[in-house]
């Protein structure tokens, strides 16, 4: 079995994926009858209360294991992970405003990883609300990544630090975060490296529909109950400040398509036009960043779209940071709180999805790229390891390639 470039190197506490999965759906299904559905922590998430003080903060374990905590607007609050010096680390934090709220224009989340006295490992994250487009969950991770020249390789007691940026214009009330620790296992001794992927730039075709008519499908409220989907058309609806989440298995050298059209065929406009009025978000299995799509809307049909560098390629940027690991890959369809008024009906959202093997541009665009069914509708064993139960679906590890953007969207920084 090859190393890097599978994904049986998964993250530990496999085996209540299905159990946790199984809950958190049924619960997301009982409570979408009303308005927009707020973001579900994981069933069984143990509360803990982050330290002001870096010299101490509760202990966050890796596996099967999340936890809950909020966060005040300059809030700095401080966990404690144990490392050893073989295997790396993951620690993801998600912040999740009420769905509707209008945040500040700084207002957001910072995470790090850092050694007792201090010392950075790796680049720490900012992530903010309104440059996703509205009040949308958040996440991201800060990483120790085990390899030769790198910071933090010593066993020991590591921090992680949780910041809030400031409210001002903007809700001011704490924000519910979800946090993880993902724990990857080193490379075995003789294990074969990944073969390399394409050199050079990689298509960016966007995904085509599919033939048939669209699946109905209703998206989870979060990583923990997100909906398993594969390649094809599948057919939503969200309300005014919802985000529903899906999940996509990914293997090694294959590229992730995807767009998001919302409003139904020959809808005309209705209200004002919203400048960021829809998203189409990403982040690995750890809850790490890959992207966020973002347009315009009024109510006419209009349509978001992504695409990813090859899983385990060793691409670089944010994008090729996200996608270093086969596994399941989250999207996040939004919908801005500001395009309708809460109650007043949901939007109806085609999300068309395509998983296929990498292909240089200018190579493989007169031809289709190979799409893998497998990859989408029946993960194999090798994937189901790459998630870690403690997230719920199976959450592991993720510039863009966006030759065919839209020239209303932008990508979240």
């Amino acid at each position: 079995m090859r190393g890097r470039g599978t994904a049986r190197d998964g993250l530990t506490g496999v085996a209540l994926l299905g159990v946790l999965l199984a809950a958190a759906g049924n619960a997301a299904a009982t409570g979408r009858a009303g308005g927009a559905v707020p973001y579900r922590t994981a069933p069984g998430a143990q509360e803990v209360r982050g330290s002001a003080s870096s010299a101490g903060g509760p202990l966050l374990k890796p596996g099967a294991h999340v936890y809950t905590d909020s966060v005040k607007p300059g809030e700095r609050k401080y966990y404690t992970v144990e490392l050893d010096a073989r295997s790396s680390a993951y620690v993801s934090a998600v912040a999740v405003p009420r769905p509707g709220s209008t945040m500040g224009a700084r207002d957001g989340i910072d995470v790090a990883l850092e050694t007792a006295d201090g010392t950075r490992c790796g680049v720490g994250r900012h992530r903010t609300f309104l440059s996703a487009g509205g009040a949308y969950p958040v996440a991201d991770y800060a990483e120790r990544v085990v390899a030769a020249g790198g910071a933090c390789k010593a066993a020991g007691t590591y921090r992680f630090a949780v910041q809030r940026g400031e409210a001002a214009g903007g809700d001011g009330a704490a924000v519910p975060v979800e946090l993880a620790y993902a724990a990857e296992a080193p490379e075995p001794a003789g294990a074969e490296a990944a073969p390399p992927g394409p050199s050079g730039g990689w298509s960016s075709r966007p995904p085509s529909r599919p033939a048939g008519p669209a699946e109905p499908v209703t998206g989870g409220s979060g990583f923990n109950d997100a909906a398993m989907i594969r390649p094809g058309g599948w057919k939503d609806e969200l309300r005014p400040g919802e985000t529903r989440f899906y999940r996509v298995a990914v293997e090694a050298g294959q590229q992730l398509f995807a767009s998001a059209r919302f409003g139904a065929e020959q809808a005309a406009a209705a209200g004002p036009f919203v400048t960021n009025g829809i998203r189409l978000g990403m982040n690995n299995a750890a809850r790490g960043y890959v992207t966020n799509r973002i347009a315009g809307y009024q109510g006419r049909t209009a349509t978001v779209s992504l695409a990813t560098p090859p899983a385990a390629s060793g691409a670089g940027g944010e994008a090729g940071r996200g996608m270093r690991r086969p596994g399941w890959y989250y999207l996040q369809v939004s919908l801005n709180s500001k395009v309708g008024r809460e109650g007043s009906g949901g939007v109806p959202v085609t999300l068309t999805v395509d998983v296929a093997a990498a292909q240089q541009a200018g190579r493989g665009e007169r031809g289709a790229a190979r799409r893998t069914e497998t990859a989408g509708s029946h993960p194999d064993e090798r994937l189901r390891a790459i998630g870690y139960a403690g997230v719920g679906t199976g959450s592991l590890l993720l510039a863009g390639l966006g030759g065919w953007a839209l020239a209303a969207r932008r990508e979240d920084g």
